[in-house]
């Protein structure tokens, strides 16, 4: 039985390095593309940027100036879209109109529940009163550079190219005196684990086949050809569905060159816990097939097992060095290299720790079919979200 044990974690172990070989492969191919791409550079079209927006996430105010802070050739206006005219975000519309008057900035109160989804029923409303062709939908907390718009909506200059989405990190709380390890975890994951598997994707399935909400470029066209906002308020996971309804309707998703912030709250563990089932299970309704085969990109703790199933034998450790040594030069790659996040370089002494609970909230997903979403419980099926009721003692 300890040698059947030992076997399996091996090839497991084996199999992740693999998979973190194939990632710097990726990250390899990613970063040759945008080398060797030629875009138009005067290419500018008008363009809409819709924010959903719901209550005041901590760094959101800056995130929206930067937002009115584009130096893009082109004209772009911000409709922001909120449930009711009591939201507390409203104030911070307001003051961010005051202070940017030459911004064409427009509040829309979406009073319509389409689906689910309040946020996407929301975009469906919003959508109407977008003035321009060009549609660019991003969440209330992204923070983006003055060339975000330019470099985005550049991509658009080749006609195959049906939607635009852009890599991203999750930003801590200035000056880290105050993080807790859980938002260090979830930020550390995002650079080093979620999106080197964008990459590995992305090569090795010619091109990616989904959007990330961090950005989603799109056109009106283009969305009606691919059946709308509308059919997708009842899902969790709305932005992967855009993205696979437009490259299913022919047209080709590039991820841009442009990497975004978006902000990690000050995690105790629950939230950090229900984030990630969140985010979990979500990728299980979405990429069915390739999620069963993620438990194997965990090859620390798959080495670690082997190390103990083998009895701490002196070769379980030289691989458990390898594989050490391809999960930093990931993190690296991806995290530093791409994406210039110098949190990555703060943190890297968790990543042993960030990939036992990969593995565990990977495993831990296949128990339920419930996520917790704004502190509300929802279940989910085939990626469609339905409330649960709460149950009354």
């Amino acid at each position: 039985m300890a040698i059947t044990i030992e076997a399996i974690t091996t090839l497991l172990t084996l199999a992740g390095l693999a998979y973190l070989l194939l990632a710097l492969w990726g990250t390899r191919d990613f970063a040759h593309y945008w080398r060797r791409k030629a875009v138009d550079v005067g290419f500018a079209p008008d363009v809409t940027i819709l924010k959903p927006v719901k209550g005041v996430d901590q760094r959101m105010y800056a995130g929206l100036v930067s937002h009115c802070r584009q130096q893009y050739a082109g004209n772009f206006e911000i409709v922001f879209g909120v449930s009711s005219l009591n939201d507390p975000a409203v104030g911070e519309i307001e003051r961010l109109q005051a202070e940017f008057p030459a911004c064409a900035i427009r509040l829309v109160e979406c009073r319509e529940r389409l689906g689910t989804s309040g946020k996407v029923s929301n975009l469906v409303q919003m959508l109407r009163e977008a003035r321009y062709e060009h549609v660019l939908i991003n969440d209330s907390d992204i923070r983006v550079s003055p060339q975000y718009l330019t470099r985005v909506m550049q991509c658009f200059s080749d006609a195959k190219v049906g939607m635009v989405t852009a890599p991203y990190i999750g930003r801590t709380a200035e000056g880290g005196g105050g993080l807790t390890v859980w938002s260090r975890l979830e930020a550390l994951g995002i650079s080093t684990d979620f999106l080197p598997g964008v990459l590995t994707a992305r090569k090795l399935e010619g091109g990616i086949r989904f959007g990330l909400g961090s950005t989603l470029a799109t056109s009106k066209s283009v969305l009606a050809k691919a059946g709308g906002l509308e059919p997708l308020t009842e899902y969790l996971a709305d932005d992967y569905e855009m993205g696979a309804r437009i490259a299913a309707a022919g047209y080709r998703v590039e991820l841009a060159n442009e990497v975004v912030e978006t902000t990690v709250p000050e995690y105790h563990y629950r939230g950090f816990k229900d984030h990630q089932l969140r985010w979990a299970r979500s990728t299980r309704d979405s990429r069915k097939l390739g999620y069963l085969g993620l438990g194997i990109t965990y090859a620390v703790p798959w080495a670690v097992m082997t190390c103990v199933a083998s009895g701490l034998a002196l070769w379980s450790f030289s691989l458990l060095s390898v594989v050490l040594l391809a999960r930093v030069a990931v993190a690296l790659s991806v995290g530093v290299g791409v994406l210039g996040d110098e949190q990555v370089l703060r943190d890297l002494w968790l990543l042993p720790l960030r990939d036992f609970f990969g593995l565990g909230f990977w495993a831990w997903s296949f128990a339920g079919n419930t996520v917790v979403w704004r502190g509300e419980l929802f279940a989910l099926r085939d990626g469609r979200i339905t409330p649960v009721p709460p149950v009354s003692l």
